[in-house]
């Protein structure tokens, strides 16, 4: 099984848009990632772009509609466009999310939470072992933004994606967004989370930006909207995660109201200054 590999430094979500700015010459990027479906089609703009960012930067490729955390099969043809992707542009990366977005043939556009149990933890160790032994390599699994709880949950968070990689051999994909969020909507301490983490299996960050608004009884919500640049309590919160870590590869992630390339471009010469820190308190 191939093994994540993805470069420690910063990446940017590919966007069509930049295409013309990024191939006018290098850039200080680390690598771009990909959503594997968008790129399902046989050909067209799309391949002939990623072929041609291929040629020079490292590459991630996210699946946002396996649907691992759902109790039905997975989707058999899906997998087998998964894999054709995977297979034609060799990735150093492949993730995927820890929720679900399907039942029987209805695709739900939104990942959705799903409860914390034994029977959970043994479907999606299942489905972790099926796309990994199909595709012939590690799948990152990445960490929700939540909006509520389960009563039935009898597992932390933490000790249930740890399980997982212990059952499965998978990584994890780290999104400090994401915890920041699921814990200001449920009132917890995202450093006790983070602290909780099994960062050891960590091999990919995401950083995004939020929205916030209010619920019905008036209470502070976080959207992960990935609209904004990252808010200063995320940047915080990794550079104490990579003062742990040391260097990790990190992807900046916006996909609406996407900036113009120089901004976007920015964001992720933010992060690799706090990864070069990081790797140079690792070899001091």
């Amino acid at each position: 099984m191939k093994r994540s590999q993805l470069p420690a430094g910063a990446g940017v979500g590919f966007k069509p848009e930049h295409f013309a700015e990024i191939n006018s010459g290098a850039q200080p990027i680390g690598f771009f990632e990909v959503h594997a479906e968008n790129y399902m089609g046989a050909g067209g703009p799309p391949h002939a772009q990623l072929g041609r960012l291929r040629e020079n930067y490292a590459l991630s490729v996210h699946g946002v509609g396996l649907s691992i955390g759902s109790m039905q099969a997975l989707d058999r043809d899906h997998l087998a466009r998964l894999k054709i992707v995977c297979d034609r542009y060799e990735p150093e990366s492949f993730s995927e999310h820890l929720a679900w977005s399907s039942h029987g043939d209805v695709f739900l556009n939104d990942l959705l939470p799903l409860p914390y149990t034994p029977e959970t933890l043994a479907r999606i160790v299942e489905h972790i072992d099926q796309v990994q032994s199909h595709l012939g390599r590690q799948m990152l699994l990445e960490n929700p933004a939540t909006y509520l709880l389960f009563e039935e949950s009898t597992i932390p968070e933490t000790a249930f994606l740890a399980e997982i990689v212990n059952r499965t051999g998978c990584g994890l994909l780290l999104d400090v967004n994401n915890v920041f969020v699921a814990s200001t909507n449920h009132n917890l301490d995202p450093r006790t989370y983070l602290a909780d983490f099994p960062v050891q299996a960590v091999r990919e960050i995401h950083l995004s930006g939020h929205s916030e608004t209010v619920d019905d009884a008036g209470a502070l919500l976080l959207i992960d909207s990935h609209d904004t640049p990252v808010k200063d309590p995320v940047w915080t919160l990794y550079g104490e995660l990579l003062a742990r870590t040391g260097p990790v590869a990190t992807l900046i992630e916006w996909d609406n109201d996407v900036p113009a390339w120089p901004v976007l471009r920015s964001e992720a010469q933010a992060a690799q200054v706090i990864i070069d820190h990081a790797a140079k308190r690792k070899a001091a």
